[in-house]
């Protein structure tokens, strides 16, 4: 089964160049920690004057939740949040809960 995941969130003006940056060397081990999670085909995009990122994944595994929450416990991938997070801007529509937003998939052609 794979899940094709959308999520957006902003970022601020002043982080977009280093975002860019971090992104465009990222740590090996963080890039790993994806693929043993079972997310392939990882996209992030930047939309300018917007200043929105939107995430695209493809999530090959059978248990999602239990796979982000070992993703989330990585020290190494807590370290790349601690990079990254203060640079972008949650919307303001979000969840409590949430810091990306899930995004409804209305169509997707193979």
């Amino acid at each position: 089964m794979t899940l094709r995941m959308g999520r957006v969130i902003g970022i601020k003006p002043s982080g977009i160049e280093r975002y860019k940056d971090l992104h465009a060397n990222p740590w090996p081990d963080t890039v790993e920690e994806l693929k043993n999670r079972n997310i392939q085909n990882f996209s992030i995009f930047l939309r300018a004057p917007e200043n929105l990122l939107f995430s695209y994944w493809e999530y090959t595994g059978s248990n999602f939740e239990e796979d982000f929450a070992k993703t989330k416990e990585s020290p190494r991938t807590q370290a790349w949040w601690d990079l990254t997070a203060p640079l972008q801007q949650p919307l303001a529509s979000r969840k409590a809960d949430e810091w990306w937003s899930p995004m409804e998939r209305v169509f997707f052609a193979e």
